[in-house]
């Protein structure tokens, strides 16, 4: 199975940032594997689950210092 993003995410990989446009199931015992654009020179390359991280994004609370006290 695939799942398209609407909007790609920004990721971290081992080669540099970049988006992120797809990932395909890996099964019930494999990583999946994941289809991302990379910034610094456009390659389309596809990595596993572990060797990606989700880039920090503020707007998300992804990768911040946590939430504000209320």
């Amino acid at each position: 199975m695939i799942h398209e993003f609407r909007s790609p995410v920004p990721v971290d990989t081992p080669l540099g940032s970049g988006f992120a446009v797809y990932v395909r199931d890996g099964g019930t015992w494999e990583n999946d594997i994941w289809c991302v654009v990379l910034e610094l020179d456009r390659r389309i390359l596809h990595f596993r689950s572990d060797q990606l991280t989700v880039a920090r994004n503020l707007t998300f609370d992804l990768g911040g210092e946590g939430r504000a006290a209320e």
